[in-house]
């Protein structure tokens, strides 16, 4: 029975500690501050940030990244990614245009209905725009970002738990 108690306090010791690790090089944990992603993301909510993610995968269309900008000082953003390099994207009376294509928007509670002309997506660069287009500071404005701003991808809400927001 000691050697069952002795090894589970063991993989619980190493459990924590790879956590903990993980915690100091791999996630980062920023509270949000601005509207921008409203209904996804609340204003003071604790965002998990995976800074891993890109180096195993490719960033895609519909990811919600942290990104660093410097407009007017450095500070972290979250926002979605709706163009990618190549791509040639613009913005219609509030419908979002793809290469062509009007792209369903499902998470957009609250549409601007200004119109933004066409721009394409240089090498290495993205297209990011906030959930809350009424109230977003992104690629509207600034233009599209280079990748090499992706600090990471936003995973889950941390805190507070949905039912204790208000």
């Amino acid at each position: 029975m000691l050697s069952h108690t002795r090894h589970a306090v063991r993989v619980t010791v190493q459990v924590v500690v790879l956590l903990a690790l993980g915690m100091a090089f791999f996630l980062r944990i920023p509270q949000v501050t601005g509207p921008s992603m409203l209904p996804r993301v609340q204003p003071g909510e604790l965002v998990l940030i995976n800074t891993l993610a890109y180096r195993f995968g490719p960033i895609r269309r519909g990811d919600v990244v942290a990104l660093e900008h410097d407009e007017p000082t450095a500070q972290t953003f979250l926002k979605r990614v709706v163009a990618l390099p190549g791509d040639r994207v613009r913005i219609d009376r509030g419908t979002l245009i793809v290469n062509g294509r009007p792209v369903p928007e499902p998470y957009v509670s609250f549409p601007d209905r200004r119109s933004v002309a066409e721009v394409t997506v240089g090498p290495h660069q993205l297209y990011v725009l906030g959930d809350n287009r009424a109230e977003s500071e992104d690629s509207r404005v600034w233009g599209p970002v280079d990748e090499s701003a992706v600090t990471g991808k936003a995973l889950v809400g941390l805190w507070p738990p949905r039912g204790l927001r208000s």
